[in-house]
């Protein structure tokens, strides 16, 4: 199999670039490897090996960089496979790739096959596992912010999360989901073609990424000690205190809000004006998994 590897040496740090070229070099002596140098880099290095015909392009990095690479590989004949070197890792988790030692994490391609998955897409830029609007996207946004010179990871975003949630003001949106029309106050509104965010938190449980439908979940507003009796359940499905979520299988949707907002793609951070579109597109990648 052709196969082209695209590293983020940025999400690459804590385990060694060094080491990381070193794996792939033993596990696939023959493929071609490259390294991002800017944002949005991954995206013209994906459309790059697209257009040469290889078979793959395995991105070792964080979902940023997967979902650059996703906008150039939809509705191609080039697999997309992950090596997981980002915080959460949540499409990582959903393809089954292991989060151990580098070299374990290369040598499990060689099993992995070729699936056909849906996509869905926001405002014309397509993702993989998750979009959304509310507080998972102001986190989103002030999470980026410390990206240049500030320390990243899962404890920093939790702390932003975590002072965002016993501030965050819920917010109204109209809906029309596949022709319904709803109102909503939320504290998020997700829609979601995989399961988890990442770190095994399940926003939308019985989502699958080849069914042919996003799964939209709804967080409705709550006073606090609801949310955090709701919260669990989200890591824990069997732990449901209370029910804080509503979730719905859908095909299209727009989002009306009153003015500019922020939304995530994959968690990569977005700004709209009034009015976000959201559709799936079936079959639309070809993904390496286990």
């Amino acid at each position: 199999m052709r196969t082209a590897f695209i590293i983020n040496p940025k999400s690459g740090k804590k385990l060694g670039c060094g080491d990381i070229e070193g794996s792939i070099k033993k596990g696939f002596a023959q493929a071609e490897i490259v390294f991002t140098e800017f944002k949005g880099h991954a995206r013209e290095l994906a459309r790059h090996f697209a257009e040469e015909a290889f078979d793959a392009v395995i991105v070792a990095g964080g979902d940023g960089t997967i979902n650059e690479a996703v906008q150039s590989l939809a509705g191609t004949q080039t697999a997309l496979g992950v090596i997981a070197l980002g915080s959460g890792n949540g499409l990582a988790r959903e393809l089954g790739c292991p989060l151990g030692p580098l070299e374990q994490r290369v040598s499990a391609l060689k099993n992995f096959r070729i699936k056909q998955f849906d996509l869905g897409r926001a405002n014309g830029e397509y993702f993989i596992n998750l979009a959304g609007l509310g507080m998972e996207a102001d986190i989103a946004a002030k999470f980026d912010e410390i990206g240049v010179g500030g320390k990243r990871g899962k404890w920093p975003y939790f702390k932003i999360g975590a002072k965002m949630f016993f501030a965050y003001k819920a917010p109204s949106l109209k809906v029309e989901a596949d022709g319904k029309i709803s109102e909503f106050e939320i504290m998020s509104l997700v829609f979601a073609n995989g399961r988890q965010y990442g770190s095994n938190f399940k926003i939308a449980p019985k989502a699958a990424f080849d069914d042919g439908f996003l799964d939209m979940t709804v967080i409705r507003r709550a006073n606090i000690f609801k949310l955090a009796l709701g919260l669990p359940s989200f890591f824990f499905p069997s732990c449901k205190i209370v029910s804080i979520a509503d979730t719905y299988k859908i095909r299209r949707a727009k989002v009306f809000t009153e003015g500019p907002f922020s939304y995530h793609i994959d968690g990569e951070p977005k700004k709209g004006e009034n009015l976000l579109e959201i559709e799936i597109c079936p079959g639309a990648i070809k993904v390496l998994c286990a």
